[in-house]
């Protein structure tokens, strides 16, 4: 069950003037399954994206890159689950390209105004004439209150869809802010094995919009971790479609900018936060908040070492305060001058330990108080300067080796 998370209520989720979308059925792993999504973007919309880091990334990682770079406008996007096509060599890059260039032919577009996506098993050819034989289905089905069945329709082990909608006002304009996104394993951070996208009606300057959206993910989609595999196939989207009839952005410093990169953010941090409450397995949601560092990349690599341990993980699950395995963790993180003497360990409201060793105050039964609730704060203080950071994950339960020991079944 995911951690306190609900599945969205359509009626809730913002249409986005200038976005279409459409959902059907393409039988690409499994029947009577939503599994082929499609965006329609009106013209003039811009379009800017981020993806995984893995070097063995996926075919439709590769061409959505090359169609982004190509300078031509992006007017659609297709997504299928069930196939990630990844590791699939020059036929799984042939399998994208005529993907695109089938929805192309469909919309009267180039293919290279298209951007494919795919999410599902790695290693296994994509049964590209499915999905092209049922593109036709997709399209006929697009609307702009779709949202909540894109949210189903990219699903892959996800026990909850997820999607987020907010509205900031700019000057007298209302602008709108949706987005959905998938995931629940072979999540770390340099993005995993999820999906992303987020759109807005705002008017912004479409050379904002690329720094934006690395922006956005680094505060977001990077500060979540899972199982500490970075997948092949992770992709985030922001798409601005410049019909809300604001003044144009042209700056985030400005009182309207700000406020608009605040309420994209909050939305791409409901995304992210989302996967992990959804994590294959999860009973916790964890917060790992790393202070006093002399950066922000020292505290990172702290928050991570904590987050990515097995050991701490299951510790969590099984809710047992054995928490030396988080000193432990902190001390392999990488911080070469690191002085345990200064550092303090909280777990919400319990001071664990103190200038590197254990509060004398501390009760054990306090510690398995905190450890029971299924939202939980891990707080270190190293100490050493002003920086602060923060990193969410969740527990490792049996279900998460059952999930992935039967993904293929």
């Amino acid at each position: 069950m995911p951690v306190n998370l609900l599945a969205p209520v359509a009626s809730d989720l913002h249409p986005i003037a200038g976005v279409r979308i459409g959902v059907t059925e393409a039988g690409v792993r499994k029947v009577d399954r939503k599994d082929l999504t499609v965006f329609l973007l009106d013209a003039g919309s811009s379009v800017a994206g981020v993806f995984t880091q893995n070097r063995f990334c996926a075919a439709p990682v590769q061409v959505s890159r090359e169609h982004l770079q190509s300078g031509q406008p992006i007017r659609a996007m297709v997504i299928n689950t069930g196939n990630a096509n990844a590791g699939t060599g020059a036929q799984g890059l042939a399998h994208a390209r005529s993907t695109c260039a089938a929805l192309a032919a469909q919309l009267g577009l180039a293919p290279e105004q298209i951007l494919p996506f795919s999410t599902g098993v790695i290693m296994e050819p994509l049964p590209v004439e499915r999905i092209e034989a049922a593109l036709p289905a997709a399209i006929a089905n697009a609307q702009p209150a779709h949202w909540g069945r894109a949210a189903e329709g990219i699903m892959t082990t996800d026990t909850l869809p997820k999607a987020f909608s907010t509205q900031v006002q700019l000057g007298t304009a209302t602008v709108s802010i949706t987005g959905i996104s998938k995931g629940a394993g072979m999540i770390r951070p340099n993005m995993a094995t999820m999906l992303g996208f987020l759109a807005t009606d705002a008017c912004i300057d479409p050379a904002l919009l690329q720094g934006l959206v690395r922006e956005l993910a680094d505060s977001s989609f990077n500060r979540v971790t899972i199982d500490g595999d970075t997948s092949t196939n992770d992709s985030f989207v922001l798409v601005a479609t410049h019909q809300a009839g604001n003044t144009p952005i042209t700056s985030f410093d400005s009182a309207e900018g700000s406020a608009l990169k605040a309420a994209l953010l909050g939305v791409a941090q409901k995304l992210a936060q989302a996967i992990v409450r959804d994590g294959e397995g999860a009973t916790k949601f964890i917060t790992v908040r790393v202070e006093g560092g002399k950066t922000g990349e020292e505290c990172r690599k702290v928050a991570y070492a904590i987050a990515h341990s097995p050991l701490v993980k299951t510790a969590f699950y099984a809710s047992d305060p054995n928490l030396g395995r988080i000193l432990a963790a902190v001390g392999y993180a990488g911080i070469d001058d690191l002085d345990q003497t200064g550092i303090d360990l909280y777990l919400d409201d319990v001071h664990v330990a103190i200038q590197g060793g254990r509060n004398p105050a501390y009760r054990e039964e306090d510690g398995q108080r905190v450890m029971k609730q299924s939202e939980i704060t891990v707080r270190v203080l190293l100490g050493r300067g002003e920086a602060a950071d923060t990193v969410w994950t969740c527990d490792f339960s049996h279900d998460y080796v059952t999930i992935n020991a039967d993904y293929r079944s």
